[in-house]
């Protein structure tokens, strides 16, 4: 593992560069070596598909009641309210993509397109291609997404860009593939694509702008400077240059399908997030000497406030010490 060597207090000007593979392969094989009974915990999540509808219709519907309420109303309810919901909704999107709610991959698919519809921008079947590339490609060059691009890290260098890089990291996060590494759309963006152009036009036309503004103002500030948004950068921002993937223990857990067991969630990808706790009581040896957090704002704070964390503070590795897949 290397890097750039830092002076105290002074940010640095590359990425930490690891000459290893990911962490997570070799892991997985030792404690599936020592507890196989581990791979009982495989498999779908029974109740996905209710907690998916039960969060999508409260969502809409709090959209059309909000359809004539005052815009400083309808701001306070997105931030307090709905951001949980959308977020909640985003990352039922990350349990789908790993095909954790059926056994049968396309329905998988369909009921992420569904979950899609609050968050009122397409977005499922594009994420899960990218998605499962950080997985099989953790922090390879060019490859793997979930890395800030050097255009970001270059721009954020303080506490202020920091600060304004926090409130638009979804912006960050849905356009840097797009620009470093494209793919082709398929038949199945286009599914995506006309199922929420249809719902928002019927938002619009029945409720009108104020509906689908909140939805758009849900999404907005819940990936922004808020609680849950604090997963993004912490579950593989390096604080420890020893460490490159870290878990939350905390509440929110309960509502974001457990994602805050990160280390867990690489490890066994397989395991949906109502079971990843079981992981850790198996076999806790293997996590409890690990760094984790118990606040997401917290890690929010550390990373605007700490001049020598940014945008560089990320492990990568070049395209041929490519990690194995792990799906």
């Amino acid at each position: 593992m290397g890097g750039e060597e830092r002076e105290e207090g002074v940010m640095a000007n590359d990425f930490f560069w690891s000459y290893t593979d990911e962490p997570h392969a070799s892991r997985r094989r030792q404690i599936l070596s020592q507890y196989p009974q581990i791979k009982d915990l495989f498999g779908p999540d029974p109740f996905a598909f209710l907690k998916v509808t039960v969060v999508v219709l409260l969502q809409l519907g709090t959209a059309t009641v909000l359809h004539d309420a005052g815009w400083l109303k309808i701001l306070a309810v997105a931030y307090f309210f709905g951001s949980f919901l959308n977020h909640n909704l985003f990352l039922a999107i990350h349990e789908l993509s790993h095909n954790l709610a059926f056994s049968t991959p396309v329905y998988n698919r369909w009921l992420g397109i569904f979950a899609n519809l609050p968050i009122g921008v397409p977005m499922s079947v594009t994420f899960q291609k990218y998605h499962l590339e950080h997985h099989r490609y953790q922090g390879v060059d060019g490859m793997d997404m979930d890395v800030p691009s050097q255009i970001e890290a270059r721009f954020v260098r303080n506490a202020l860009t920091k600060s304004i890089w926090v409130l638009f990291q979804l912006f960050f996060y849905a356009l840097r593939p797009l620009f470093l590494n494209p793919k082709p759309p398929g038949v199945w963006e286009f599914f995506n694509l006309i199922t929420q152009l249809a719902l928002d036009a019927a938002l619009v036309y029945f409720w009108g702008w104020k509906s689908f503004a909140y939805l758009i103002l849900s999404t907005f500030v819940g990936g922004g400077m808020h609680p849950m948004a604090g997963h993004f950068i912490s579950e593989h921002y390096v604080f420890n240059p020893e460490q490159e993937t870290y878990s939350y223990y905390g509440p929110l857990n309960l509502l974001t399908w457990s994602v805050g067991y990160h280390n867990e969630h690489h490890d066994f990808p397989r395991i949906p997030g109502n079971k990843l706790y079981r992981v850790k009581e198996i076999a806790p040896e293997y996590y409890e000497d690990l760094e984790s957090y118990k606040s997401w704002s917290q890690v929010i704070y550390m990373y605007i406030m700490d001049c020598t964390i940014g945008p560089f503070s990320r492990m990568k590795r070049k395209p041929s010490t490519t990690s194995k897949k792990t799906e």
